[in-house]
């Protein structure tokens, strides 16, 4: 079983590949149909692979994304595993400016938007789909709560 599958719009294609690369450099297991799906599948077979055969699912986040028919079984099949979101099994990744409607809105996405360091952008995602509480390692300053 992998550890995610990148589901994403074409017009997306390169943000997910890098996601994905981030996610592959630290030791994760990804399905990317840019990498995965090759001539000769049956696309429609490889996305229900893809769906079943990973833990959670990245929705790549975009207008083309929303409007697109295929991403939204896609996202919607980890929505149904997990619709409470209690064990994140659907992490949003917002990659451009989109506003999010419906059930989408409710949940906590990862957003890159606007970001242009590339550092700050793979910490942003790293730490987004870390289910470990987000406790600090040291005590906040008391002096600065007023």
């Amino acid at each position: 079983m992998k550890d995610f599958f990148i589901s994403y719009n074409s017009a997306d294609e390169k943000r997910a590949e890098w996601i994905a690369w981030q996610l592959e450099t630290e030791g994760y297991t990804t399905i990317i149909q840019a990498w995965d799906f090759g001539p000769g599948d049956n696309f429609v077979l490889a996305m229900q692979k893809a769906t079943t055969e990973a833990k959670r699912t990245i929705a790549v986040l975009s207008p083309d994304y929303l409007a697109a028919k295929f991403t939204v079984p896609e996202w919607a099949a980890a929505f149904a595993q997990d619709p409470l979101g209690e064990k994140r099994l659907l992490v949003p990744v917002r990659a451009r400016p989109v506003e999010l409607t419906g059930l989408l809105k409710a949940i906590v996405y990862i957003d890159l938007v606007g970001v242009t360091d590339k550092n700050e952008a793979r910490n942003r995602l790293l730490e987004g789909i870390d289910n470990n509480r987000k406790k600090p390692k040291t005590e906040p300053d008391f002096n600065n709560l007023h």
